[in-house]
């Protein structure tokens, strides 16, 4: 019965039932968002994280007593390149350094005359800042450093506190760019020389040595070689790191997932005990198209294209502002949860959308609600024209 006069009555009614669709579209608008909003984060971190993964050495050798990190004998380097399969083996220098009890950041040593460091400084800076930039005592910071510095009265350099109890000027040479802000909000890039002497390591210490595996099936083995030739170093693979994160962000995003599931559930009842309680004039309405001689099936029908339109306007509605919250507004308030305040810098997002997630997400919804709806009313038209009437 899919002609004019049914189309009709489908419009005609849309338009004398608006008030109490408007107040369904807003209230599922509002959940579809917060969801949105949730799986365009999580969805984002995911993203970033796992390029930024690719980009990491196949292993990691450090060493550590008890739960601390000590520092490496360099010279480990050297017997690491000698193991036949082993790759681009590079000694690299990081540590922590508080500012104070809240704020903190990560400092990083790049050794130019290492080839995979040098390669990586180049996308950071060009050829030509290079030299300026080692001719002095410089660094490059990340935004949330920059900010919290520049607060604090020191926009131009910082003086660093050694472990050995002295100062040390370093200019800041360069910010890092905001689209890098959830990997570099707290990072401190500078020389691999000056790093030692503010994080207190010796001139043939490091804190860890990377290197890569080109064949991924000797892998295992060159792992077992790793961890028996140095007994006292912890192996860790790249394939640990990327579990470790998205176990992470998984828990997080499954949190706000069980919540939208509770949501869900509590407006399927909402809707159901509100057509199951439907009021005389939306039963008569339904008796009236029996009487006329309707189906069953049309007049499901026809509530299944009011409820379709509902949940079809709502979620792209919702999506859609999720998308402007997260993307262009830069999602105050909710990023924190996923992120924390790190310097209360401007993290960009990358844009990325999980579309398997986004239609799954949907089905579920528009199952849930399109039964909720259409079960007090496949009651209503089941029953005698005539009862409904009376």
């Amino acid at each position: 019965m899919l002609n004019n006069s049914f189309f009709y009555l489908f419009t005609l009614s849309l338009f004398k039932n608006a008030k109490r669709y408007i107040s369904i579209t807003l209230l599922s608008t509002v959940v579809i968002f917060l969801l949105s909003s949730v799986l365009y984060i999580s969805g984002s971190i995911k993203y970033s994280l796992q390029k930024q993964l690719n980009l990491e050495p196949d292993f990691i050798v450090q060493k550590r007593v008890g739960t601390r990190l000590v520092p490496l004998d360099d010279a480990i380097a050297d017997k690491i390149v000698d193991i036949y399969g082993i790759s681009e083996v590079t000694k690299r220098v990081y540590g922590s350094y508080f500012f104070d009890k809240e704020h903190s950041a990560q400092i990083v040593g790049i050794d130019l005359l290492d080839e995979q460091a040098s390669k990586a400084f180049q996308n950071i800076l060009r050829k030509e800042e290079i030299k300026s930039f080692l001719s002095s005592e410089s660094m490059i910071v990340g935004e949330g450093v920059f900010n919290y510095l520049k607060s604090h009265f020191y926009p131009k350099a910082y003086n660093f506190f050694t472990p050995g109890g002295k100062l040390k000027k370093v200019k800041i040479f360069k910010v890092l760019d905001s689209k890098s802000a959830l990997f570099s909000a707290n990072l401190i890039i500078m020389p691999q020389d000056l790093a030692k002497e503010i994080v207190g390591l010796k001139e043939n210490q490091v804190t860890d040595i990377a290197l890569n595996v080109p064949n991924v099936d000797e892998q295992s083995n060159i792992r077992s070689k790793l961890e028996s030739l140095f007994f006292s170093a912890r192996v860790y693979s790249k394939k640990q790191m990327q579990e470790a994160y998205e176990n992470l962000y998984n828990y997080k995003g499954g949190l706000f997932l069980v919540l939208y599931l509770v949501v869900i559930a509590t407006l399927a009842l909402i809707l159901y005990l509100r057509y199951t309680l439907a009021n005389s004039l939306e039963k008569k309405e339904v008796a009236i198209f029996r009487a006329l001689g309707w189906s069953i099936k049309d007049v499901i029908t026809l509530k299944s294209l009011e409820s379709i339109s509902i949940v079809a306007f709502s979620f792209l509605l919702g999506t859609l502002l999720g998308y402007i919250y997260v993307f262009m507004l830069g999602s105050p308030l909710l990023k924190n949860i996923f992120l924390g305040r790190a310097y209360e810098a401007s993290i960009t997002l990358i844009p990325h959308i999980d579309w398997l997630t986004l239609t799954t997400i949907f089905i579920l919804y528009a199952t849930t609600f399109l039964s909720a709806v259409l079960i007090p009313v496949w009651r209503v038209a089941v029953t005698e024209p005539k009862e409904a009437l009376g």
